[in-house]
């Protein structure tokens, strides 16, 4: 079974940039949707941006314009960038991917934004 891992997170500024990374164990080809969720501190999880295999993106309505999902099915890989980061987006990032019969999440990391 695919394994995922996310790097990118750490500590920002308001106005900054990270980019998140996501590394499959094997190939995400074959998946159709992956992408991200987050989840903050006494909140619910929520979908943050996903991406199918033919491009189709997602992106939640308070992030749109700031924050980009990208896939690339060669490297395995599933990138997000966040810009114009606001305190609110403080959270552990999850990377994920549709299994269809499980919704494979990655271990997460943690994205701190000061003000």
């Amino acid at each position: 079974q695919v394994q995922l891992m996310e790097s990118g997170g750490g500590l920002a500024q308001a106005g900054g940039s990270l980019r998140l990374s996501c590394a499959a164990s094997e190939s995400i080809f074959s998946i159709d949707a992956m992408g991200w969720y987050r989840q903050a501190p006494g909140m619910q999880r929520e979908l943050v941006a996903s991406i199918t295999t033919g491009g189709i993106t997602y992106v939640l309505p308070s992030v749109t314009g700031r924050f980009t999902i990208s896939r690339d099915n060669a490297k395995n890989t599933v990138h997000l960038q966040m810009n114009s980061l606001k305190p609110e987006d403080t959270a552990v990032y999850y990377c994920y991917a549709d299994l269809q019969y499980e919704l494979k999440l990655g271990p997460g990391t943690q994205v701190t934004v000061s003000s």
